[in-house]
C-alpha cells in the first residue's frame, strides 16, 4: 500500500478487522467456498491464482495481511489448486466438477435492480425453480444463483459440467428474453423526480453483464465486504427485496443466513431443456439479437489509427497476458470491432498478441471466438471500472477510468491528435 489512501480505503480499512474476526462471517465465507478458487482482493488488486480457502480461520489471516473482500468462482472444481492457464479445456472439464448459474444484476439505481431480480425470481418459478439464493452485491445489484445441484447431470449424453459457460450464458439469454417486456413497462413507469429518465429504453440500464458468465470470472462472496461502499454482500429473501435498502447491509448489522439454497436435485431441468430449445430455434438462422445498454450501439471507423491512442491498460494487454487470456481476448475483440478495425487487421493483431501470451490459446479456441465474434453485433468491451480488467492483472488508470470505456479512450485520444495537425 502507498502512504496516501482513498476515502473508500480508509473507511473499509477501520472495519475489517473487527468484521472479519467474527466466527460466523468466517464460516460463512468459507462454507459457500468450498470447491471454488477463492481469491482474496487487498483493495485495489486480487491475490495471486489459482488460490482456495483450506480453513473458516484463514479468511481472517488473509485480513491481517491487507484482503479487504473475497471473491469466489461460478465453477466447482474437484481440487481448485491444480487450476492452470496451461490446461486445455480437456483438462478443465476433467477438473471441474459442475457449476452455479449465477446472475450478476447491477444498474444505474438499486430500484431497477430489485424489478429485474425479482421477475427472473419469478419466471425461475414459473419453472420450476423454487430454490434460489439471492444477496447484495454490495453496491446497487444483487446476485442470484441457481445451484449446481439442480440441474441435469447429463443432457442427450453431453455432460452439463463440459457446457461452461455456453449453457449458462443460455440460459440468461433465455431468462432475459421472457422478462424484457415486463422489465421495460415497469421501469417505465418509475416517477421519482430528478432521479428516474421514464423512457422505454430504461431497461438497458439494468440487463446482466453477460462477462460474468465466463471462465474463471470470479464474483464477491457472500458477506464479503465491498471495497466502494463499505457495505455486506448480504443474504436476502425473494421476499424481502422490494423493502431492501443499502443500510440493511451495514456489516454492525450482519445476521448470517446460508447464501446456497437447498435445491432438490433436477428441478431446474425444465429451466435448462427449454433454455436450450429456445436458443436452437432462436439463434442459428439470425444475428444473436443484442440486448441491454448496448443494444444501440454502432461501430465507428477510425482511420489511420495509432497504437499511441491505444489505452494503457490495452497496450498492457497486447504485450502478453498469462493469466485471464480468454478474458483479454474478449477485450481486444470488443475494442477492435467497436474501432471498425478491417477484420485482416484485426487478425492479424490477434496472432500476433496471442504469440506473446504464455501459453498461448489453442488456434482452435481463436478462430471459434472470431467466429462467434462476426456472426454477432460489435459490442464494446466491459468498462474499465469492472473487475474484469483488475482480475487480469491490468490496473486501470485514473485517466481509464475517467474515460470509462476503452472505445471513448481511443475516440477521444484519436480525436485530440487530428485537432492537433
Amino acid at each position: 500500500m502507498g502512504d496516501k489512501q482513498s476515502f473508500s480505503e480508509q473507511r473499509i480499512r477501520k472495519i475489517t478487522s473487527l468484521y472479519y474476526s467474527r466466527p460466523e462471517i468466517q464460516a460463512a465465507i468459507f462454507n459457500f467456498s468450498e470447491g471454488r478458487e477463492t481469491i482474496p482482493r487487498y483493495f485495489e488488486g486480487f491475490g495471486k491464482r489459482p488460490d482456495a480457502l483450506q480453513y473458516p480461520s484463514d479468511v481472517f489471516g488473509l485480513v491481517k495481511k491487507g484482503a479487504t473482500s473475497f471473491h469466489c468462482s461460478e465453477e466447482i472444481w474437484k481440487d481448485p489448486l491444480k487450476i492452470s492457464t496451461a490446461l486445455s479445456e480437456e483438462q478443465f472439464n476433467k477438473l471441474r466438477a459442475g457449476w452455479d448459474l449465477l446472475m450478476d444484476i447491477d444498474s444505474k439505481y438499486i430500484d431497477y435492480s430489485k424489478i429485474m431480480t425479482e421477475l427472473i425470481i419469478k419466471i425461475l418459478n414459473f419453472h420450476g425453480v423454487k430454490n434460489i439464493g439471492v444477496k447484495y452485491s454490495g453496491s446497487k445489484g444483487f446476485h442470484i444463483l441457481v445451484p449446481w445441484k439442480a440441474f441435469p447431470k447429463e443432457i442427450n449424453n453431453i455432460k452439463t459440467s463440459d457446457m461452461f459457460p455456453e449453457w449458462p450464458r443460455i440460459m440468461v439469454k433465455y431468462l432475459l428474453a421472457n422478462i424484457e417486456k415486463d422489465l421495460i413497462t415497469k421501469i417505465s413507469n418509475l416517477t421519482r423526480p430528478n432521479k428516474y429518465i421514464k423512457d422505454f429504453k430504461a431497461s438497458k440500464e439494468v440487463l446482466p453483464d453477460l462477462v460474468l458468465v465466463a471462465p474463471r470470472h470470479l464474483f464477491r462472496a457472500p458477506y464479503s465486504l465491498h471495497e466502494k461502499t463499505s457495505l455486506a454482500s448480504v443474504v436476502v429473501t425473494p421476499e424481502q427485496i422490494d423493502t431492501f435498502e443499502p443500510k440493511d447491509a451495514d456489516p454492525s448489522k450482519v445476521k448470517v443466513r446460508d447464501f446456497m439454497p437447498d435445491a432438490k436435485p433436477g428441478e431446474a431441468s425444465e429451466l435448462l431443456t427449454q433454455a436450450l430449445d429456445w436458443n436452437k430455434h432462436n439463434l442459428p438462422e439470425e444475428k444473436e439479437k443484442i440486448t441491454g445498454k448496448y443494444a444501440t450501439f454502432k461501430p465507428v471507423k477510425l482511420e489511420n489509427l495509432s497504437d499511441n491512442n491505444f489505452p494503457p491498460s490495452i497496450k498492457k494487454i497486447l504485450g502478453g497476458v498469462e493469466d485471464g487470456k480468454k478474458r483479454a481476448l474478449f477485450v481486444l475483440l470488443g475494442l477492435f470491432r467497436s474501432i471498425g478495425m478491417d477484420k485482416e487487421e484485426l487478425e492479424k493483431r490477434i496472432e500476433e498478441w496471442n504469440k506473446k501470451n504464455t501459453p498461448p490459446l489453442s488456434q482452435g479456441y481463436i478462430k471459434a471466438q472470431l467466429i462467434w465474434a462476426y456472426r454477432n453485433k460489435p459490442v464494446p468491451p466491459p468498462n474499465f471500472d469492472k473487475d474484469y480488467y483488475e482480475a487480469m492483472g491490468v490496473k486501470p488508470t485514473e485517466e481509464e477510468l475517467r474515460l470509462k470505456n476503452p472505445v471513448s479512450y481511443v475516440i477521444r485520444k484519436h480525436n485530440s491528435g487530428k485537432k492537433k495537425k
